[in-house]
């Protein structure tokens, strides 16, 4: 991670619903190349926080920038992975990895090296003339994430992506996000519901309030990497975010 370099600056973002308060002037910043994660109570609007990073929602007060400039998802390359499955179903996997990368003409042989890059990591190389259809909801969520890593882009949010998954196949996609999050040095936001995801993820984990939702903490994450779940720090940490969402 790139140190000091401000890569998104969110300041006094306030959004409402008619007479519903969701986000209260919330501010932070993301540093250049960092993996932010974002946890928060159940239903306090973490979405409603991605959607308006992107501009999926207007606000009604504040700003975000990307490199110093107001976001705007037709200037700036955001990529941004639902929880729900976005593959195209008449694309091979090779082909739907290469979709970005071909919306925005990039040249073939350059299209063609990042596609082989990503799909080695996430271990798709064997499975690239497959169908969705031919895949299993593992295989399935690491065609979307290869592909939105494929274009590098400026910035990547990624809602809950893990959620309808197994406990073994989120760990094991987990360290293919780590590698390719190494190898491309992406600036992702990640939000989650599950801490000890958050603690295995973050460099930095922001921990939001119920609504009207604030910022309640903002916790450096500075374990080593590989990280254990059992180690002693990695459960001191988990449990620290866990109280600080559960005694409100």
């Amino acid at each position: 991670m790139a140190e000091n370099k401000v890569k998104v600056s969110v300041k006094n973002l306030t959004k409402s619903f008619g007479d519903l308060l969701v986000l209260d002037d919330i501010s932070f910043d993301v540093q250049e190349g960092e993996f932010l994660c974002i946890v928060g109570p159940t239903g306090c609007g973490k979405t409603t926080f991605l959607n308006s990073l992107c501009r999926l929602y207007d606000i009604d007060a504040g700003s975000i920038t990307l490199q110093g400039e107001e976001i705007d998802p037709k200037k700036h390359d955001i990529a941004y992975i639902f929880q729900e499955y976005s593959t195209m179903e008449w694309l091979t996997v090779e082909d739907n990895i290469r979709y970005g990368l071909k919306i925005k003409h990039f040249p073939k042989d350059v299209a063609d090296e990042r596609v082989q890059k990503v799909m080695k990591i996430v271990g798709l190389t064997d499975y690239a003339k497959y169908y969705p259809s031919q895949l299993s909801a593992s295989m399935l969520q690491r065609v979307v994430i290869a592909r939105a890593f494929a274009v590098e882009p400026d910035l990547l949010l990624m809602d809950e992506p893990y959620g309808q998954l197994d406990l073994q196949l989120k760990y094991h996609l987990e360290d293919e996000l780590i590698s390719l999050w190494k190898n491309t040095g992406t600036t992702v936001i990640f939000i989650t519901h599950n801490i000890e995801e958050a603690v295995y993820l973050s460099d930095r984990i922001l921990v939001l309030t119920n609504k009207p939702t604030k910022v309640k903490e903002n916790i450096i994450n500075d374990l080593p990497r590989p990280r254990k779940v059992s180690d002693p720090e990695f459960v001191a940490l988990r449990n620290r975010v866990t109280d600080l969402i559960k005694w409100w």
